[in-house]
């Protein structure tokens, strides 16, 4: 019975801390500028993308998808493998105006919605979240593409060379 009662609480635990994270996926009051910095180096130095998510805590969606890429475990890998992540907050707090104008305003798909940058911090694709939606949730498959066909592998020009 004991053993029941502990596990029990380790699982109420669990799940307490995983609805916690996903109230906190943004985070208002980051310095993005400075953190876009940071991940560009990142990616440099590791021959990845930056991926944004660009959304905030009161977003549905984008808890949504924030919660299947870290629950799938091919969509986390090819993330990881690919991309520095990087979840950009827009909320009445901080909608961080000044990065998404020079992002080309990303926000007119609304939320949450995806910009691929490369290490330089250029955008290289813009997605609309809504395309990638079946039902109430997201369409594995679709995001799978997305993450494949914008990954750095997929646009090295070595790769279309005729030989």
């Amino acid at each position: 019975m004991k053993a029941l009662i502990v596990a029990t609480f380790l699982l109420l635990s669990a799940s307490v801390l995983k609805a916690q994270d996903l109230e906190h996926i943004y985070d208002p009051k980051a310095d993005a500028d400075a953190d876009l910095v940071k991940a560009e180096k990142q990616a440099a130095a590791e021959n990845k993308h930056i991926l944004l998510q660009i959304g905030g805590n009161w977003c549905i969606w984008c808890k949504r998808f924030y919660k299947l890429m870290q629950d799938d475990t091919t969509l986390h890998a090819l993330a990881d493998k690919n991309y520095i992540v990087y979840h950009l907050n827009y909320s009445k707090e901080n909608r961080n105006l000044p990065i998404l104008q020079r992002l080309g305003y990303p926000q007119r798909f609304g939320f949450p919605v995806l910009v691929i940058l490369n290490a330089k911090g250029e955008r290289l694709h813009t997605q609309n979240s809504a395309l990638l939606e079946s039902a109430d949730t997201y369409d594995k498959q679709k995001i799978e593409e997305m993450l494949k066909d914008w990954s750095p592998g997929a646009l090295n020009p070595a790769h279309y060379v005729n030989q």
